[in-house]
């Protein structure tokens, strides 16, 4: 020790250098580990549900868990599928096709008069089951439902996420199915949170067209979101969160920072309803105007005052159910001999 510490003290430019670029080389290989147990999900087990818990806690953490965060990462059960449609007095049937990654499940909840179909996208670290609460009130409104698992989430093959880019795809083949199946219905796209920037990322290829979109809470820059993430544990985001957008979109195959559905959405000319709590830690009031002032055909813009990045379906049924009604009645997607 006493050498290495003369060696240091001989040479303090070297020292520094190479003091420099382990701390490099260290932040890098954290950031690569985050940014995998944030993209691969992990089978279900005990460690799983009580990191999951443990990372839903985050704002009360002791300094030392903070430290075990950053080292460790939080390793993200595969989400599963708890409950069915039948909870909700739905009928449905069961649906599988063709996916980007492997087969795509999906639930098909019909309407004896459906005035449209609803196709409906979850959340990240969410699955299908998740959006019942939307799918129960779309169904109340007088639309058949079409609900899908992202690749890796519920039924679906996989166990890994790309936090909306490759997705994107799977909303183009979910699409391309139902048209298929049920080319005269008027097709409504529903996304949350993941899913609505999974929606605007395949609008903008416009290869699809749908009569409308409901998009709740989609994030503007996948940057954006991953800072948002080290604000709710604490953590200083800079440089960890550039590093995190880096090595995930690199394990992935994109480039992180231009997964933007900020940029997406100016290529989006569907009538467009936005949705979004006031209080929502994630995504800020700021970042959904951002894409609203870029959407380029009609639009409406909502906020839940003082909700947070949550199910708006489920806690805000009726004020939910008038918004959004309102708005697919306005694009004359209700057939009037059927209201």
């Amino acid at each position: 020790m006493r050498k290495l510490i003369l060696w240091m003290t001989e040479h303090p430019t070297l020292t520094v250098s190479l003091c420099v670029l382990t701390a490099f080389a260290l932040l890098n290989l954290l950031a690569y580990r985050h940014a995998r147990t944030m993209t691969h999900f992990a089978s279900a087990n005990r460690a799983t549900r009580k990191t999951e818990r443990w990372r839903d806690r985050s704002e009360s953490r002791s300094l030392f868990a903070k430290v075990r965060l950053a080292f460790n990462g939080v390793a993200i059960e595969r989400p599963g599928e708890a409950i069915g449609p039948d909870r909700f007095d739905l009928p449905y049937e069961i649906h599988s096709f063709p996916g980007g990654a492997g087969q795509l499940a999906a639930w098909h909840i019909p309407h004896d008069q459906a005035a449209g179909l609803v196709v409906i996208f979850h959340g990240y670290a969410a699955s299908k089951a998740q959006l019942l609460p939307e799918a129960r009130a779309f169904h109340e409104l007088g639309y058949a439902c079409f609900l899908v698992d992202f690749r890796g989430s519920g039924d679906s093959d996989g166990d890994r996420t790309s936090i909306g880019y490759h997705e994107a795809d799977d909303v183009e083949r979910t699409v391309a199915y139902v048209r298929d199946r049920w080319p005269e219905e008027r097709l409504i796209l529903f996304g949350q949170s993941m899913g609505a920037a999974s929606v605007l990322h395949a609008l903008s290829r416009q290869a699809m067209k749908p009569d409308a979109v409901v998009l709740e809470c989609p994030f503007d820059r996948l940057l954006s979101t991953v800072e948002a993430r080290f604000a709710v544990t604490g953590l200083p985001s800079f440089p960890g969160a550039r590093l995190l957008v880096f090595w995930g979109g690199l394990q992935h195959g994109f480039n992180g920072f231009a997964h933007n559905p900020v940029e997406y959405a100016r290529r989006v000319t569907c009538p467009a309803l936005l949705l979004h709590g006031t209080h929502d830690a994630r995504v800020s009031c700021r970042q959904l105007e951002s894409i609203y002032q870029n959407l380029g055909g009609e639009k409406q813009l909502h906020f839940f005052e003082g909700a947070g990045h949550e199910s708006y379906a489920a806690s805000r049924p009726e004020e939910w159910k008038e918004y959004v009604a309102h708005f697919l009645h306005s694009r004359i997607l209700v057939d009037e001999r059927k209201r």
